[in-house]
């Protein structure tokens, strides 16, 4: 079957009535439009399919220090807590300061038990799922969120000791009593503050921003994940 590329490659040019350029014939000069025509449709099909593989978020606020995770990133953690979900009896997901798990948490599967805690009220968008969170108040929370969440994946907004410290009281306030699992997404450099506070190991799978930023991340866990998310990092 001849194709619109056939056409344009084959059909014969035509000289010019006043010099030597040489032009197509109309039948090619068709073949050609209908070519790029299509070429141009499949770029758009394309560019529209990843877009709805992708997330919808508000843009990024640097004054809070916000910096949303790539797609890689944030399915690879959303599909590890779902899998936790489905592990456990009446699973319940606290997304602390992570707005993007929680938005790739709720594409992946909508019924998803996540609460978003966040600073941002631009996240009020999510409802009665929306908590108002500021690290510096680590437990002003509902009475009604303590020791109700057997998962928990927490970045903290800055990379200090202070943080680190203020967010795991609200994780301790959080976390229901026996098996739970804590995820803990931040700077490399707070290695040791995440092993000392929260008894946490780094995994090999390496956390990015659709931003790019000169600070290496990495994701903590205080549970083997096995073969997933790389395993834990050998010391």
């Amino acid at each position: 079957m001849e194709t619109a590329k056939d056409t344009v490659q084959h059909d014969a040019v035509l000289p010019a009535d006043d010099d030597d350029t040489p032009t197509l014939s109309f039948h090619a000069l068709e073949a050609l439009k209908e070519f790029l025509a299509e070429q141009s449709r499949a770029v758009e099909e394309a560019s529209s399919a990843a877009a709805e593989d992708d997330v919808a978020l508000v843009s990024e606020d640097w004054r809070l220090s916000q910096f949303w995770y790539n797609r890689e990133t944030a399915e690879t953690v959303a599909n590890e807590v779902l899998n936790l979900c489905r592990s456990i009896d009446s699973p319940a997901v606290a997304c602390i300061a992570c707005p993007t798990l929680y938005a790739y948490l709720k594409k992946i599967d909508p019924n998803a038990p996540a609460q978003i805690l966040e600073y941002d009220k631009r996240f009020e968008q999510y409802g009665s799922e929306f908590t108002f969170y500021d690290y510096n108040l680590p437990e002003d929370l509902p009475s009604s969120m303590k020791h109700s969440y057997p998962i928990i994946v927490a970045d903290p907004p800055y990379l200090s000791q202070e943080c680190l410290e203020k967010v795991a009281k609200t994780i301790s306030f959080l976390m229901r009593p026996g098996q739970a699992y804590l995820l803990l997404l931040t700077g490399e450099v707070q290695s040791g503050r995440a092993s000392e506070l929260l008894g946490l190991r780094p995994c090999s799978f390496r956390p990015d921003h659709s931003s790019k930023l000169g600070n290496e991340f990495r994701l903590f866990t205080n549970y083997d994940p096995g073969t997933r998310l790389g395993g834990w990092e050998q010391v």
